[in-house]
């Protein structure tokens, strides 16, 4: 970090509908297109330096529990921090919201210090359809879904895996994932939400576990064969990926002691190799 900048970490929800993604692309809106726009009426132009999120989500994807960081001059923070999220209200639009602001060290960062990411993922089984105020971030499935069925098959998802039948492929990148927490349940309204929770993801990796799941919970596929696929060492053409606008990003963990935000950002960089045969 440069001298004379503070650090910020910044907590942002967004509805992603109308949104091709968080990051910035020519001739599109994006999260952090909008984003940046506002950090330079809140701040100045180009004054905030070093915008990095997290989880980058994709297009149709909303976030409630989205981080990221930034860096501006100590003077700059020192002059705004009392009204900057009174500036953000003000100057974003509707479906972006900043709801905190906060200094952090300078060893922070969103997305290496991050020891999970949690997402939710909305599906309703109802005869009719998604209600009307949730169609946005609520999936309509025109079969009955089993919960039983569900469940059991992401507990043989849950761990240390290679999910490439999972995973859009990156040049150079693995797509060995660990996989903390993932299960359904019904709300009371009958609404099935999925909780996926991982140290992080490959771009459609959550949407393609869900894709699967929903295929067995459903009937047309059994219980075991998510797991079954993760033999595979590319993607799955069987795999259908779930649409984006059923899927939330609702938290992002972090060190509770911030003198632990270098140490894991250290072990996240370390790249994730498959075990010897």
């Amino acid at each position: 970090m440069r001298q004379g900048y503070v650090r910020l970490r910044l907590d942002v929800a967004y509805d992603g509908t109308d949104f091709s993604g968080w990051a910035v692309q020519p001739q599109r809106r994006t999260v952090a297109g909008v984003l940046t726009e506002a950090l330079d009426r809140a701040f100045g132009p180009g004054v905030a330096l070093g915008l990095t999120v997290a989880g980058r989500t994709d297009a149709g994807v909303h976030a409630t529990g989205q981080v990221c960081h930034l860096d501006v001059p100590a003077e700059v923070w020192s002059e705004r921090s009392a009204t900057l999220l009174r500036r953000f209200a003000g100057t974003l639009p509707r479906d972006v919201r900043v709801r905190a602001v906060t200094e952090v060290p300078a060893d922070f960062e969103a997305r290496f210090a991050a020891t999970y990411r949690r997402y939710a993922y909305r599906v309703t089984d109802a005869p009719y359809g998604a209600e009307p105020l949730r169609r946005h971030d609520t999936l309509a499935w025109p079969r009955p879904l089993d919960l039983a069925a569900l469940n059991a098959a992401a507990t043989l998802l849950v761990g240390e895996h290679d999910f490439a039948a999972y995973c859009r492929r990156k040049e150079h990148a693995t797509t060995i994932r660990q996989i903390t927490r993932l299960d359904w349940h019904r709300d009371p309204d009958g609404t099935l939400i999925g909780t996926v929770q991982a140290d992080a993801f490959c771009q459609a990796m959550v949407r393609s576990l869900v894709g699967a799941m929903l295929f067995v919970g459903d009937g047309r596929r059994p219980v075991d064969w998510p797991g079954s696929l993760l033999t595979r060492r590319e993607r799955s053409s069987e795999v259908t990926v779930a649409p984006p606008h059923g899927l939330t990003l609702v938290e992002v963990g972090y060190p509770t002691d911030p003198a632990g935000y270098a140490a894991r950002a250290s072990v996240t960089r370390r790249l994730r190799l498959p075990a010897a045969d």
